[in-house]
């Protein structure tokens, strides 16, 4: 029986889902400092960078057909790829809890029943959206992302053409240039470890990984553009505050409710795939369906307002991550034997992390991944080159 594939539109419509987020839209309230051209020129490089490191990671996938914790272990080793599947499933458990919780907050905003009732309403709707399948999910996602694109032109029409008077106060030492860029790279590198569950089941894996990296960026693009626009031009940071002052009501909780459900599906279903990873024995969607209500009892009791340390968290992981996958697809090119750990890879990535962590310290106009990934891109070609020299002595 032949697998069933997705097409480039059904992978682009399924990455238009994942850039409509209210997680991105809160993001892009933290650059407001900086006033609108600069937000939106950091808004923009960062993306260019984070979106060039999300399509590497999706076309290794898509070529290989693996998923992408799969991918992993080519470069780490079958159990060294095991330390990034757990990694990758705890930050997104970790996203599944903040944007049930940020679509509850949100939609608790508009109509206030209870933070607590919308975190059980959108869990309920994630679960279904994972029963039903990605490779199941063209129809309705097709209506889901029509509504959605008419309403957040309707939510920009308040934001930049309100005639609002209200302004926010800028102060650009609030933010350095360089933090608002890494703030930008970090959405589309939250993505790195994911993106392959779902180009490896495209029918036309390059042009489908180009189109899902394009239509996710310049979505979320537009997310961090209504935000910045929000808290800058009406002086709100609460997207929920803008969109009842507007009147806009149902329509308002319909953006809320769906774009969290489309983006959230991804994170509950990809940490189903990745933990595959770890129990051979699990089925996806069922670890998939658990990931959603540990993040909506999670969304309930712990509150997660500020993302800013978790986003510069999940950088510091998968930066170095792709870098050195990166190095090894796409540079060095070598048929490597899957052994179970790969110490030279692992402590390549180890150095990365670290480097990551200390240009935190200071301040680079690109942010920390460009340098990060550089680094370890050159480590990644030293240690290669110098193991190919001993290995060409020894024969």
């Amino acid at each position: 029986m032949e697998t069933k594939r997705t097409s480039v539109y059904e992978n682009s419509l399924i990455w238009f889902g994942a850039g409509v987020s209210i997680a991105e839209i809160l993001t892009g309230t933290y650059l407001a400092p900086l006033g609108f051209q600069r937000g939106l020129a950091a808004v923009i490089i960062g993306h260019i960078i984070g979106c060039c490191m999300m399509f590497f990671a999706g076309l290794i996938g898509a070529r290989m057909r693996k998923s992408a914790m799969e991918t992993v272990k080519m470069s780490f080793g079958q159990k060294g790829g095991l330390l990034f599947a757990v990694l990758n499933v705890l930050q997104l458990v970790g996203w599944t809890a903040i944007m049930i919780y940020d679509g509850a907050l949100a939609a608790n905003g508009i109509f206030h029943t209870g933070a607590w009732v919308w975190c059980i309403v959108i869990g309920a709707l994630i679960v279904l959206w994972i029963a039903v399948g990605v490779t199941n999910l063209g129809k309705i996602n097709t209506i889901a992302m029509a509504a959605l694109f008419i309403l957040t032109i309707l939510l920009c029409r308040v934001i930049f053409f309100g005639g609002s008077d209200a302004g926010m106060e800028l102060s650009s030492d609030a933010m350095s240039f360089g933090a608002a860029v890494e703030l930008s790279v970090a959405m589309p590198l939250s993505w790195l470890p994911v993106i392959s569950d779902y180009t490896r089941e495209a029918e036309k894996p390059v042009k489908a990984t180009a189109a899902s990296v394009i239509v996710y960026g310049l979505v979320s693009c537009w997310m961090y553009v209504i935000g910045m626009g929000a808290a800058i031009y009406t002086g709100e940071t609460d997207i929920a505050v803008i969109m009842a002052k507007a009147g806009l009501g149902i329509a308002a909780l319909l953006i809320v409710i769906f774009s969290t459900v489309t983006t959230t599906f991804l994170d509950a279903y990809s940490a189903g795939v990745s933990s595959e990873s770890i129990f051979a024995k699990l089925k996806g969607n069922h670890a998939g369906i658990v990931v959603t209500v540990i993040g909506t009892i999670a969304a309930i009791i712990f509150p997660m307002d500020d993302i800013t340390d978790f986003l510069y968290l999940i950088g510091s992981v998968f930066a170095p991550m792709i870098a050195v996958q990166i190095a090894d697809v796409f540079i060095l090119r070598k048929e490597k034997k899957l052994t179970d750990f790969d110490w030279k890879n692992l402590i390549i990535w180890l150095i990365g992390f670290i480097v990551y962590r200390w240009f935190m310290t200071i301040d680079i106009p690109v942010g920390n991944t460009l340098p990060d990934m550089a680094v370890v891109i050159v480590l990644c070609l030293i240690v290669g080159g110098v193991s190919a020299k001993i290995s060409d002595r020894k024969v």
